[in-house]
């Protein structure tokens, strides 16, 4: 018959002496990885809402308001590029509203 370590330290003690503690387990993994995407989806929010005021606001604007958002319910450690993200979309909807609403297209149209 064979002991493992733990049996020789279950037969080693005697009966009165507590059993030793196991160590502490290091912080999961996921959830470093969780605020990691969280962060990155703030970014993304704040890039896409950028270039969303010159091109493509029909898209980019509620893509960077999701991200943003997204971000926020994850609990990103950068909640300003979040909220700019957040802002920069909903800036993209009312610049598509108002060139709308001015040339009657989605479009620009910077010539006279």
């Amino acid at each position: 018959m064979t002991l493992t370590l733990t049996d020789r330290a279950r037969t080693s003690a005697p009966a009165s002496a507590p059993a030793p503690e196991a160590a502490p387990a290091p912080a999961p993994a996921p959830r470093r990885a969780a605020s990691r995407e969280a962060d990155g989806l703030a970014v993304a929010s704040f890039v896409l809402g950028l270039v969303g005021l010159l091109a493509f606001n029909l898209l980019l604007g509620p893509t960077a308001i999701v991200m943003a958002l997204l971000s926020l319910a994850r609990r990103t450690r950068r909640p300003g590029r979040a909220y700019l993200g957040l802002a920069l979309g909903v800036a993209d909807l009312v610049v598509l509203a108002v060139l709308v609403t001015v040339n009657g297209t989605v479009s620009w149209n910077l010539g006279g």
